[in-house]
């Protein structure tokens, strides 16, 4: 059986990856990395994952604003242009959005409204909200568990970096949670231990490429191919084969990110 694996988070119109994409997605498909997708991380650059979508027939992409762009994006709470800039049929997702407290690039106030529009967002479409969390875990899961209250909605904690305790919050609202490179550093063992216990219909893999690659590519800028790098270490930490990894994992972004065709 091929393998067949979907990284759920790379920043495909960043420099690194753009400027040598067509590369960058033969390694990946070479590499069993099959769907890619691309995200947004403010409006006012929407179009750029959005054209990559609309070229490569493997690859999807979300549009949000990120947490550190809330105070400069003059679009970032505003429900109507938000809504208007998922109007696309190849975005799946909205996000990354969310509360990054550890370099609060943007005053909490600004991220924290921001995320709470988009999520208003998501639950209307029927979209998955793409959710960064850094260093605000009870701030985090306050705010998805009072959304939640207004109308179940879907998503998935990207990057998984938290405490156990988000992730258990979260799980319990039906969330997914996805897992990058930083789970096969040496000093992950608290993320370790969490993605031993994420159920197997919740878990996801993804890159955040170019950011945070995996061992043993730590240090390299980081691009879809190396999602395989995380599979493996996933699956040899959760007692599964690369293969079972990689079929569950795929279903559930199929089941999580429904608009996507494979």
């Amino acid at each position: 059986m091929s393998l067949h694996l979907i990284d759920t988070h790379a920043h495909l119109d960043y420099p690194h990856l753009y400027d040598q994409i067509d590369d960058v997605l033969a390694r990946a498909d070479e590499a069993g990395i099959k769907q890619i997708i691309s995200i947004g991380v403010k409006l006012s650059t929407a179009d750029k994952p959005k054209q990559i979508a609309e070229t490569y027939d493997n690859v999807w992409c979300s549009i949000g604003i990120h947490p550190h762009e809330a105070e400069n994006e003059p679009l970032a709470c505003d429900i109507n242009a938000i809504r208007d800039a998922a109007n696309h049929p190849k975005v799946v997702a909205i996000g990354e959005a969310g509360l990054d407290y550890f370099y609060d690039n943007a005053p909490r106030q600004m991220q924290a409204d921001s995320l709470r529009a988009q999520i208003t967002v998501a639950r209307e479409l029927d979209l998955p909200i793409i959710i960064h969390s850094r260093d605000a875990d009870d701030d985090m899961a306050d705010i998805l568990e009072d959304e939640y209250r207004k109308g179940a909605y879907k998503g998935v904690l990207h990057c998984f970096s938290s405490g156990a305790k988000l992730a258990e919050r979260a799980l319990a609202i039906g969330f997914y949670v996805s897992f990058s490179g930083i789970v096969t550093f040496k000093s992950a063992a608290e993320i370790q231990a969490v993605a031993m216990n994420v159920p197997d219909d919740r878990i996801l893999v993804e890159t955040d490429a170019p950011f945070l690659a995996p061992v043993p590519k730590r240090g390299q800028k980081n691009e879809p191919a190396f999602t395989r790098h995380t599979a493996e270490f996933l699956a040899e930490l959760r007692g599964m084969t690369l293969e079972a990894l990689a079929e569950t994992t795929t279903q559930n972004a199929k089941n999580l990110f429904h608009k996507m065709v494979i």
